[in-house]
Order: C-alpha cells, then structure tokens, then sequence
C-alpha cells in the first residue's frame, strides 16, 4: 500500500552532488530550500539527468537525489537516459504517493516531465528558466507544451518564449532571495563596483573592464571586482593588463555562496552586462544586499526600485559614475521577490 505522504518530483539537469557545493545552481538550491521550509510535510525526490558523475542515490538536506549520470551524451546514450529517468519515475510511483513532476527548465526534463504525467495522469508544469526561451530549442517541437503546463520565471522569458514558439506561458513565477542567508551586520562599502557570473562571453565581462575603464578617468581609484570563473578568465586578465587596471580590477575566482553575499554587502555598485538574462538571481540577491543594479536586461514589466535599465556601454558607464559621485545616493536592502513565495506559488498550481 502507497504511503500517504505526498511526494513532488523535481526533474532537473543537473544537481550539487554535495551540500557543501553552493555555488551549483544556487538558484534552484534556494526553491527547493524554500519548499521544504514552507512545506515540511512534502516529500522531494530530485531526478538529476546529466550531472553529477554519480551513480549512486544520496541525500541533500534531508531530499532524495536520484543522479542518472547522464554526462550530456549523446545519439543512442540519449535515449538510454530518457529510459533509465522513466524507470525511476516508474518506481517513485509505485513506492510514493506523487502529486506533481515540476521540471527546471523547458526542455530535456520537461520533455520526461510531460508524457510521463500524461500517460500516468499527473500534474506536470516546466519552468522556463532562460536559456530554453531562446529561439533555436530543439525540445520544444518534440515536448509540444501546452501554454497552461508552462511557468515562466520573469516576464521577459514569457514574452521571449511567446516570440519565438507562438506559446505564451500562463503562469509568471519569479526568480526570488532567501533574506535569511545574508550576515546580521552590513560591512562598510569598501568594493565600488562588483560583477558575480561565469566568465563566457554572453556574460560581456569585457565590456565591464571597459566601464571600469572609463570611470578610472573620473575616479582614479575605483575599485571592482569580479567573482566567478569560466573559459574566458585569461582574456579578462589579458585586458585587464592592456588597459592598466591591475591596481583597480581584481578577478577572485568562484566564491562559495555566502561569500558571495557579503562581498555584495560590500558593493555599491552591481553592474550586470550580460546580453542576454532570464531573471538574474545575483541581481536580485544584490539588492537585497543594499548595491544598486544596472543591467542591459529588463526582467519585468515595471520598475523596480534601485535596478536601473540602460541601453548600451556608455549609458550604464555614465549612470555607475552618477551613483558613486552621488553624496545622497542610499544604499538600502531592497526585496523585489521572496523565494518563500515563489515556492508557496510553484505548491499552488499542484493543489487546483
């Protein structure tokens, strides 16, 4: 007999293989997190596709990691995986009383997600996250969604997603903080402008070092930091040496998630400069932090307060000059969005 207990299935491309690791998909940690704080009687069982290279089950924070080890292979190992991800799914059904799949991202998960919950009757949604609202994937077509069993994670993704599949998600859940990782006394704003991401080239860490750059010529001391790792940190200290920043650019690698928090405690200035950006979670989190955002992406309809949208290079350069030269500027926590409330929303589409 089923036990009564209620079990979500989250399907997931990849998952920390230990709690140790805060700087996986830290976004994701944070809603999961928030269910199991707001939802103590749920049962989570994670099925993580492609990584981490495990085979074994394992615990994190009290959930079910089921890791199929897929390592992104492809042709014939694809399917193999698909197949090995329904075997599991098959068996959590038999063992667990399963109200709902809830996939991260719209694609590979969300494809599993779906003919599993039609052909067994329970409730699917996929959450579009960012990259998968992009023209150009190759799931879509082979998942066919339906605009109800879509989640969009800002109202950007669902207008890009909208754009570019002629589905328009109904339901808008958005990327939310958990305000209770962040340090009980704020440091002094010692860092003038700080960037948190991968180091590829949609990031535009170039265009940063340009910024900084150019402030350089109006404060000759700006100090700036980015913290993150990627394939093009060697081109970022290579520029860094052309323009002559050694003494106000500091790249400090990947930082675990809390030390990341109180370097954005640290900051008055976030500058984000990626092209492309679903709902940024470092954005979000530096507000909370009390740091003005500037970005090239507007996530949202609407305003919100101390997250300033600009065009191009020389108008986010010109608006970071205005903040730091500002005597009155404020820096405040500002709270946009609570993951607690993503999460009680993301329960509430489960129990219609």
């Amino acid at each position: 007999m089923k036990p009564t207990d209620q079990t979500l299935v989250i399907l997931t491309p990849g998952f920390p293989g230990t709690e140790a690791d805060s700087t996986c998909l830290p976004a994701q940690q944070i809603f999961i997190k928030a269910l199991n704080k707001n939802f103590r009687d749920l049962k989570i069982i994670i099925i993580s596709v492609q990584f981490p290279f495990v085979t074994s089950e394992y615990e994190w924070y009290g959930n079910k990691v089921i890791p199929l080890n897929g390592r992104n292979k492809e042709k014939i190992f694809k399917l193999l995986l698909w197949m090995r991800a329904w075997k599991a799914l098959k068996k959590i059904k038999k063992e667990k009383n399963i109200i709902g799949l809830f996939s991260f991202w719209c694609a590979e998960c969300a494809l599993i997600g779906k003919y599993f919950g039609q052909q067994h009757n329970i409730k699917y949604y996929s959450w579009i996250l960012g990259q998968d609202a992009r023209k150009g994937n190759p799931f879509i077509r082979w998942i066919r969604p339906g605009a109800e069993s879509l989640v969009a994670m800002s109202g950007f993704l669902a207008e890009e997603f909208y754009k570019n599949y002629g589905i328009k998600p109904v339901h808008i859940i958005p990327n939310g903080i958990d305000g209770s990782a962040y340090p009980v006394h704020y440091p002094e704003r010692d860092i003038d402008i700080l960037g948190a991401g991968s180091l590829i080239l949609l990031k535009q860490y170039d265009v940063f070092i340009q910024i900084i750059k150019e402030l350089s010529y109006q404060i000759p001391a700006v100090k700036a930091v980015i913290c993150g790792k990627g394939p093009e940190e060697d081109s970022l200290h290579s520029l860094i040496r052309e323009l002559s920043l050694q003494n106000n650019m500091l790249l400090s690698g990947e930082k675990p998630h809390r030390e990341l928090l109180q370097c954005m405690c640290r900051a008055r200035v976030f500058l984000h400069t990626s092209t492309y950006e679903g709902f940024s979670t470092v954005c979000l989190e530096a507000l909370y932090a009390g740091a003005h955002v500037t970005s090239f992406c507007n996530p949202m309809v609407g305003w919100i307060k101390n997250w300033h949208i600009v065009n191009n290079k020389e108008e986010m350069s010109a608006l970071a000059l205005k903040i730091l030269q500002d005597p009155n500027t404020v820096y405040e926590p500002v709270l946009p969005y609570s993951m607690d409330d993503s999460a009680k929303k993301v329960m509430k589409l489960f129990s219609r």
